[in-house]
């Protein structure tokens, strides 16, 4: 599966360009050429040279391409789920130009030749960058440390047993001094699992309603507040994983104050949908942690505003239909995102939690930094990765328009507004809604 359109110089001419990092925010003209920005202003059509192809984007934004730093693509070992090819198209048509993908595959990507394994097939796909996040034990197991030097120079980014908590303190502490010598984040995934285990959603009046087990919000807030405080003893950076609890955010807002060196995410799930959604059984809203109450999605919502939480990520987990369609108790977690996460995520800006610049840095900028990979800026000379997104693009989520290899979200049938029309990765175009209704002839 490769690049849609690939190895044009291109005048992006009339749209809003938001990129935050740079101040912009303004009706600019754009000009890629060798898979570069070469130019950025206005009314560069009347200098370019010949051999531009040109788009019309009056009405649209032009971003920095968007970047998700927490996904499950599920190759090798789970194709039956996803595939690194599927999960990339799935991403593009989202308007991300960067992925990380987390290591829950079979086998665990805690070694060099998963890690290389996942970059030649992200290569052969060629629709994203694909950016690995390796185990930080042997298996995910939590009992052993992985070979973080190895993975590193691998090509892996990030670490992190994503899916399951790392429970011995002792082992975390270490996995944290370790990362820090390399210059690699620990993304943690908090949860206490003598405090889950057994539990299908969150713990509440819904799940007694249903008579489900349910899973406490301080499942999840005291290993946050563990890890913040190992952050805190050892110096080293943490970035903590889907935060859904307001618990959570007072913790990481305190630690934050004291200077601790955290960043944290939350997906679109957490400050849009309750627990309530799950009085019909609706085994696609089946997510780990659980989605909570309306006070946490509050919480969630003013952590974004106040930058307790830097990064919206999509936590983007496929599943096959004999994954869900079981008794809800033994039904996987997780719902796929990557093709709705803009729109929900817009939701924000309509509402007046964040500006555009606000919610482009969360899903851009701000994962690129923690991260410590190429991206989120449109500044002459750099990648021509970006994102065109039509903000009054009425849209429905259907089955028959995800590119994804599964269909677990609760979001089908929703109504959305604001929708990725054209994705440029390296200025080649990976995803479009609109070459023919924008494009037209160079003129001599």
């Amino acid at each position: 599966m490769k690049s849609a359109v690939a190895g044009q110089n291109w005048l992006l001419r009339g749209a809003r360009v938001v990129d935050p990092g740079r101040g912009l925010d303004d009706r600019l003209d754009i000009i890629v050429e060798g898979g570069r920005i070469a130019g950025i202003g206005r009314d560069l059509g009347k200098k370019r040279g010949k051999g531009l192809r040109i788009m019309e984007l009056g009405g649209l934004v032009i971003t920095p391409g968007l970047v998700d730093m927490h996904v499950h693509f599920r190759e090798p070992g789970y194709e039956y789920k996803e595939t690194i090819a599927t999960g990339s198209a799935a991403a593009a048509a989202g308007g991300f130009t960067a992925v990380a993908c987390m290591p829950n595959t079979n086998p665990v990507n805690d070694n060099r030749s998963v890690t290389e394994f996942i970059l030649r097939k992200a290569g052969e796909a060629d629709l994203v960058h694909v950016y690995p996040i390796a185990a930080i034990t042997l298996g995910s197991q939590g009992n052993t440390l992985a070979e973080f030097w190895d993975l590193k120079e691998a090509g892996a980014v990030a670490l992190s047993d994503d899916g399951k908590p790392v429970m011995d303190g002792a082992i975390m502490r270490r996995a944290l001094e370790y990362a820090h010598s390399l210059g690699m984040p620990v993304v943690s995934h908090c949860e206490d699992l003598s405090l889950s285990a057994g539990g299908a959603m969150h713990e509440g009046l819904a799940a007694t309603e249903l008579g489900l087990p349910g899973i406490p919000g301080i499942a999840e807030e005291v290993m946050v507040a563990r890890d913040l405080l190992l952050a805190e003893y050892t110096g080293a950076v943490l970035h903590i994983c889907h935060v859904s609890s307001a618990g959570s955010v007072r913790l990481i807002r305190d630690a934050k104050s004291r200077g601790v060196k955290v960043t944290a995410e939350t997906a679109p799930h957490y400050f849009t949908l309750t627990a309530d959604c799950l009085r019909g059984y609706d085994v696609n809203a089946k997510v780990n942690p659980p989605l909570r109450e309306q006070r946490d999605i509050e919480a969630v919502r003013e952590g974004l505003r106040d930058g307790t939480i830097d990064v919206i990520a999509s936590d983007h987990a496929p599943h096959a239909v004999t994954d869900k369609e079981v008794e809800f108790e033994y039904a996987a977690s997780g719902m796929i995102g990557l093709e709705t996460s803009l729109a929900l995520s817009l939701r924000l800006v309509t509402d007046g939690f964040l500006s555009l610049p606000e919610l482009v840095t969360r899903m851009s900028a701000r994962p690129v930094a923690i991260l410590g990979v190429p991206g989120g800026s449109l500044a002459p000379g750099a990648p021509a990765d970006l994102t065109v997104i039509d903000l009054e693009r009425r849209w429905t989520v259907s089955p028959e328009g995800i590119r994804s290899r599964s269909r677990n979200t609760p979001f089908l049938g929703w109504h959305l507004t604001g929708k990725a029309v054209l994705t440029m990765k390296g200025g080649a175009v990976t995803h479009s809604d609109l070459l023919r209704d924008h494009e037209r002839p160079d003129q001599p």
